[in-house]
């Protein structure tokens, strides 16, 4: 066996659309193979060794919208309102119930399915996951809704078998069992969810709530923050709301304070120089907005023109135009090739760059 016919295995497995995490773990059987035949003393080629696994795709975890939720909230509680007999109330009991601690709690189907009585805390409204994954407990707060949705299905709940909190006709329940009855109500309500889906609904929903991170890999059980951090590249609104609260900060800065100065004064040559000389600057790109800011700033102060009685209100010529006049465009772009053109940069020469005080014997022109 040669490499390119390990290689042509996967590219065959990719092209039928099969899961990576699949062809990984074929992979990885087939080299623990060729490590055994490697260690009984078979002669194994390095190249079908080194052979690597595909890159796992970054996935991001799926999650429901607060409406998607009060959906699938509003049909588990009406089929215990309209439950016929005491059967289709217990099982509509245990439906919510179990719903409430996937998304309201946080647990794996897999916890649901493994909790027993005694690991109920009601008084204390928290609960404990005895030996979730990784094996490791932990404790899990219960809201009063979840808490008050237990307590009504433990009471038609009944004696059972074994001491697991849910069970359905009499042995406890399985993890195939919640996925198909939740699964069961999201089509009932027109919404596609998951047990794990409600799972990663907590996990947004306290996020964008405030809740620290830190708290939500303890409720989570996540050994890793990395893990938890998964949630905050999903859909964090407070970094939303930190985004949109700066960006109108730097809008209402932008605006120019708001008021039009009044043009109806004419402009000294000098003065109109100057403002084609900082609108060009404003054209540079890469121009940080503490200077564009600075910049238009300049702009408002040389529109509003200097204050009564000063000698620069005179500057420039009277009627034509003055010696070495350019248009306003090619003045503009002027200036920005002049600071594109020099060894400083962008940014440093917008920092360094004052304009020219008016000359003292300039009139202004009509």
């Amino acid at each position: 066996m040669k490499r390119e016919h390990v290689l042509d295995f996967v590219d065959q497995r990719l092209a039928a659309r099969y899961a990576v995490s699949g062809i990984n773990s074929d992979l990885l059987t087939f080299r623990s193979f060729l490590g055994f035949l490697h260690g009984q003393g078979h002669l194994v080629p390095q190249a079908l060794l080194r052979i690597r696994s595909l890159q796992q795709p970054d996935r991001l975890p799926r999650f429901l919208t607060d409406e998607q939720v009060r959906l699938v909230r509003d049909d588990l509680e009406k089929r215990v309102a309209e439950a016929g007999d005491f059967r289709q109330r217990r099982d509509a009991l245990l439906d919510r119930a179990a719903f409430y601690l996937l998304w309201q709690s946080a647990l794996r189907v897999s916890e649901v399915e493994e909790l027993r009585l005694e690991d109920l805390d009601r008084p204390g409204r928290r609960l404990t996951v005895r030996q979730g994954k990784g094996l490791t407990d932990r404790t899990v707060l219960l809201t009063d809704t979840t808490v008050r949705a237990v307590q009504e299905y433990l009471a038609v709940r009944g004696p059972g078998p074994t001491n697991h909190v849910f069970l359905y006709r009499n042995q406890p329940v399985t993890k195939d069992l919640l996925r198909s009855r939740i699964k069961a109500a999201g089509v009932r309500a027109g919404v596609q969810v998951t047990p794990h889906q409600l799972r990663h609904t907590a996990a947004t929903q306290l996020l964008n709530a405030g809740c620290r991170v830190t708290s939500i890999q303890k409720l989570l059980g996540h050994k890793e923050l990395n893990t938890t951090m998964i949630y905050a590249r999903v859909h964090d609104r407070t970094v939303a709301d930190d985004y949109y609260s700066a960006m109108e900060q730097v809008e209402r800065r932008m605006d120019l304070g708001g008021s039009v100065p009044n043009l109806q004064e004419p402009i000294a040559w000098g003065e109109r120089h100057q403002l084609l000389k900082l609108a060009g600057y404003l054209r540079v790109p890469k121009l940080s907005n503490d200077r564009r800011v600075d910049l238009a700033e300049q702009i408002v102060r040389l529109l509003a023109g200097p204050p009564p009685g000063s000698g620069a209100a005179q500057d420039g010529g009277v009627g034509g135009s003055p010696p070495n006049t350019h248009s306003a465009a090619s003045l503009a772009v002027e200036s920005s090739r002049e600071m594109e053109a020099s060894h400083v940069p962008r940014h440093e020469a917008a920092r360094q760059w004052k304009p020219r005080r008016p000359q003292a014997n300039a009139t202004r022109i009509s």
